[in-house]
């Protein structure tokens, strides 16, 4: 192939070498350290001595419309890159670093991190007079640089060693580099002029863990509606107490009635299965009467927070075209003008309470859809999506092995409906005979009366978010564990910053209750993955939040589609029985973000997130990957900058943002929330001195590129 294109070996390895570096770090403006004899006149070639000077070698990857370029276009580069160094390859490499006053660091070497070195061995022994000679192997127990390939040529072979700093790299990492290289090395070969973005480097061993290994998503639940598993309840267990708020309380009989009069009258309506019917209430019994009557009429129910601005309200509405829509006689005055028919669940209660108590008749099937959430838009417009009966109803399936849900636990109603994770709390109830608890609004904002509420009704699944369950803790010092009837808290919603749960475990430790954390996203329906929580990840950097949920595969993809080796952070992307039908007038969105998947039958949704595969084969969460800035030839991703500051034990919430103040002048500025500004119990005496430390800390595991210019407390 070298001969072919007018080239060196060396060329061809060296970009072959820079195509592997651009493939596992993201990167395509890389420059990579190669050394030359320096030995250009004949005079010095008998000498004996250190002639050996260092050339800093930069090449581009892609366009300057990022697309990435073809291999056969990468070596035409390198090789005019090569030439032209060679001729210039006397001045001294610390002479190119003192006249370029590059930002210095004792942790790495200036201008380049990575060396590249093709050695061809003398075929003929040295030989001196007098003098015995014999070649010795080196071992050099310190790199010299983060990674340093060297190639020997001898007797007819090449041999390639890699070799590395341990406080970035292990072994397993290095030795899946080096399969990788060797794959490049084949797929160049077979097709030069390739996008160096598409050549083949997964082994297939590797392929094989990622899509099958890690994702054996051949689980086929049996199909229902979600109403149906609560009716099935009911017939078990009409007398238990299935629904309380505050003084109040209902048995499964007494909704399973009150939700069947609802539903008979949204029949009498014209409701049926696809036909979506508004929801706006207030936290109370009527909120999951008319939930579970919309769905028991064969309707799909469209939550409408009455906190939400009228404006907003009025767009859901809208855009969702509700023929009716069910509410309180309280809210009429906020709520938006609307063409809907209007149901007030406790002024027309007299009216509804004529309608038969019996279930009703009902031709909904499992596909047909169950509700539809809105959620943000990156636009600003909020989008609604399409999730079914069956998305629902296969999650606690192929969840109920890890959990074993049943007629003993107590549930919260802790979140809003038009957040999925209600979903998760309403259904883990219901459907297993559970007992719920309607958590009062003002109650969830305040954790001390949360506190007091989960003791006195010896609540046992608690679903939380991060930042909730933060405040729940120091609502929790210095009572006593035994006085909670916990056996499961689920994390969903946000992002967990696991070291911040370290007090927790200290107090409960780490199996009852068993803490579980739970990547999800409302286009696949709530949950994605799972993970229970250990001691040892504490010691995490990042939020680990498991492997998927038996019916859901999850691949991680580069801005090519490719998969990404273990380690290398990627695009997530699901599919599966939990990816929902896409959004609601929305085609373009849904054609965009609900994609054929390339590996396998069905869709996979892009989700937006960055993640890496661990070795265990669980997904490290890294943060959004539209994040991304770019600043100073940089691509930075504000995520993982954030991700790293979060996890220093004074911080408690970090945002990274990009300014401008003076037009081109972009700098990054951090944003920190403290948890009293301590660590380790030494407090830091002054902002200075804090913002000192973070710096430092931040200096330690990032770039200085990606070091904040500022940080604001």
């Amino acid at each position: 192939l070298s001969r072919s294109q007018g080239t060196t070996l060396f060329m061809t390895l060296l970009a072959a070498f820079q195509v592997l570096l651009m493939r596992q770090s993201g990167q395509t403006d890389l420059v990579v350290g190669v050394p030359v004899a320096g030995r250009t006149r004949v005079e010095v070639e008998p000498l004996i001595g250190l002639f050996v000077n260092t050339l800093a070698l930069r090449s581009q990857l892609a366009d300057d419309d990022g697309t990435a370029v073809s291999f056969h276009a990468l070596l035409a580069q390198i090789r005019q890159t090569v030439l032209e160094a060679q001729r210039h390859q006397d001045v001294p490499f610390e002479q190119v670093v003192e006249a370029l006053q590059p930002s210095r660091n004792l942790s790495h070497s200036p201008l380049f991190q990575v060396m590249f070195n093709l050695l061809q061995a003398s075929e003929t022994p040295l030989q001196l007079p007098g003098v015995a000679i014999e070649l010795l192997e080196a071992d050099y127990p310190v790199a010299k640089f983060d990674l340093t390939l060297s190639v020997v040529e001898e007797h007819g072979t090449t041999m390639a060693a890699l070799e590395y700093n341990t406080d970035l790299f292990d072994a397993a990492t290095i030795a899946r580099m080096a399969g990788h290289f060797q794959m490049l090395l084949a797929g160049i070969v077979a097709d030069p002029v390739q996008s160096v973005a598409t050549l083949p480097m997964l082994t297939a061993a590797e392929r094989e863990q990622l899509l099958v290994t890690w994702n054996d998503t051949m689980v086929d639940y049996p199909q229902a509606c979600i109403h149906e598993l609560f009716e099935t309840q009911v017939t078990r267990t009409p007398d238990a107490v299935a629904l309380i708020f505050e003084e109040q309380q209902l048995t499964y009989a007494e909704l399973n009635s009150r939700a069947n009069q609802v539903a008979h009258q949204l029949q009498a309506l014209g409701m049926g299965p696809e036909v979506l019917v508004g929801l706006c209430v207030e936290r109370s019994l009527e909120m999951v009467v008319g939930l579970l009557g919309i769905l028991k009429a064969g309707g799909a129910y469209v939550p409408l927070d009455p906190s939400y601005p009228e404006e907003r309200l009025a767009f859901m509405l809208s855009d969702a075209a509700v023929p009716v829509l069910l509410t309180q006689e309280h809210l009429r005055a906020t709520l938006p003008a609307t063409d809907a028919q209007v149901i007030y669940l406790d002024a027309d209660w007299p009216t509804i309470a004529a309608q038969p108590t019996t279930n009703p008749v009902s031709v909904v099937q499992p596909d047909h859809l169950a509700y539809v959430i809105y959620t943000s838009g990156s636009t600003g417009t909020p989008k609604g999506a399409l999730v079914t009966h069956q998305n629902i109803t296969r999650l606690f399936s192929a969840t109920d092995p890890w959990f074993g849900f049943g007629p003993q636990d107590v549930w919260t109603l802790f979140h809003s409906i038009a957040f999925d994770f209600s979903v998760w709390e309403l259904w883990g109830a219901l459907a297993y005979g559970g007992r719920l608890i309607v958590v009062p609004y003002w109650v969830s904002r305040s954790p001390t009366d949360f506190h007091a509420l989960l003791q006195r009704e010896q609540v046992t699944v608690l679903n939380q978010t991060p930042s909730a369950f933060r405040s729940l803790m120091v609502a929790l010092e210095g009572v006593a564990p035994t006085s909670l009837a916990l056996r499961y808290v689920i994390f969903g919603g946000e992002a967990l910053d696991i070291p911040s749960l370290r007090p927790w475990f200290e107090r409960h430790g780490d199996t009852t209750p068993r803490l579980v954390n739970m990547y999800g996203i409302t286009e696949t329906t709530v949950h994605v993955t799972y993970r229970p929580l250990t001691w040892g990840d504490l010691e995490r950097p990042a939020s680990v939040i498991g492997g998927p949920i038996p019916d859901l595969g999850l691949v991680l993809l580069d801005q090519q589609g490719q998969l990404v080796p273990i380690g290398v952070p990627g695009e997530l992307y699901v599919g599966g029985a939990g990816v929902c039908r896409g959004y609601l007038n929305r085609p373009k969105l849904t054609a965009e973000r609900f994609i054929a998947n390339p590996f396998g039958a069905g869709q996979l949704y892009k989700t937006g997130d960055l993640a890496r595969w661990l070795p265990d084969g669980n997904l490290e969460y890294l943060g959004r990957i539209d994040q991304q800035v770019k600043l100073r030839g940089f691509r930075i991703e504000l995520g993982e900058i954030e991700s790293v500051l979060g996890s220093h034990p004074a911080i408690q919430e970090v945002v990274v943002v990009a300014r401008e103040d003076v037009p081109g002048d972009k700098r990054l500025v951090a944003y920190v929330v403290g948890q009293g500004f301590r660590v380790q119990g030494i407090g830091f005496g002054d902002e200075e001195q804090l913002v000192a430390e973070l710096r430092s800390y931040l200096q330690a595991r990032l770039p200085d590129y990606m070091v904040p210019s500022a940080f604001v407390l």
